[in-house]
Order: C-alpha cells, then structure tokens, then sequence
C-alpha cells in the first residue's frame, strides 16, 4: 500500500481515514479538495486542476515515497486511479454519513474553520439555505455515488486492490490494521 485512493460520499470520513493511515504508514495527504478550491469558493479551471493533481502524484518511480489521495473528483481520476495500488471506498449508510457531515458542518461554523488556506469557511446561509449546500449535494450525490463507484471498482478488482468499508466498525477494523 504505497498510492492510496481514499474516496466516498462528502461527509464520509475520508480525510479522517487518509489521516490515520498516514500516521501509520508515513505516507503523504494529498487533499484533492485543497487543489480544487480557491479563494470564495471559486473553482480552479480544470486545466490547472489536473496541473496541480499531475504535480503532486507524479512521482510514479520505484523509490517514490508514495501518497494518500483524498477525493472523489472525475476530472483528475485517471490521473489518480491510474498509478494506484489500492483504492479505499468508504461505502457508509446514508443517515451516519448525513449525521457526520451535519456535526462537521455545525462545528466548522462555529469555530470559523477556515478551509485548505483559501479562506473559505462554511456559514449557515451555504449549508442550509443554498442550492450549494453541502448537505443537500450529500443527499443527491449519495446514491447514485454508489452505483458508479461499484462498477468501476469492479472493473478495476482484477488490477488493485480494493477494500469497499460498509459501515463504522469495518472502516475501525481496517484501519487500526493497516
């Protein structure tokens, strides 16, 4: 396990695992969402995107420390899938993905977190009274997530190796092993 993918629905627990799997094996974080974000919630172009993604998953050589990608993000994929050897899919129930992403939403609005360095911090307005809101895109994005994610890591079994954590036990288990 040297070029991870952690990925599943916002809210999931992505950048939690990609955190405590790189405690244990030295890997580096690579935030898909701090490469993607700028400043007033202004996505990068995605010529620059896929820049920025190149330049940090590039070191593909035998003596390359490695990386733990955190991020569901179709227009850097091949990108990052490609060059993987082990691809986390973390395929949780819709209501503990909604209750986390809720007390992470709450929490960083309270606090003013700000977010990857660009500024930008989450507020009431975007997270409940917005057609942007995260929440809203968790709920849409949730089951149809699933549906794609299976298929391609189907497709893509026979190459790496996949590990689909279904639930908060099994994503426990998985990582206090890894």
């Amino acid at each position: 396990m040297r070029r991870v993918v952690v990925f599943g629905t916002t809210g999931s627990g992505k950048s939690t695992v990609a955190m405590r799997l790189a405690e244990q094996t030295g890997l580096r974080v690579i935030e898909l969402d701090a490469l993607f974000w700028g400043r007033d919630w202004q996505p990068a172009p995605v010529e620059l995107f896929r820049h920025r993604v190149e330049r940090e998953v590039g070191g593909t050589t035998p003596d390359d420390e490695g990386w733990i990608v955190v991020g569901n993000y179709g227009q850097v994929r091949d990108l990052v899938w490609q060059p993987a050897d082990t691809l986390i899919w973390l395929d949780l129930p819709l209501p503990l993905v909604m209750w986390r992403l809720l007390r992470r939403t709450i929490r960083r609005i309270a606090t003013q977190e700000e977010l990857w360095g660009t500024g930008n911090r989450e507020s009431l307005r975007n997270a409940f009274f917005s057609r942007d809101s995260i929440l809203l895109w968790a709920l849409k994005t949730h089951g149809r997530n699933r549906k794609k994610y299976a298929l391609e890591c189907e497709f893509l079994a026979s190459e790496k190796q996949v590990v689909r954590l279904k639930s908060a036990r099994e994503v426990e288990r998985f990582v206090s092993v890894a």
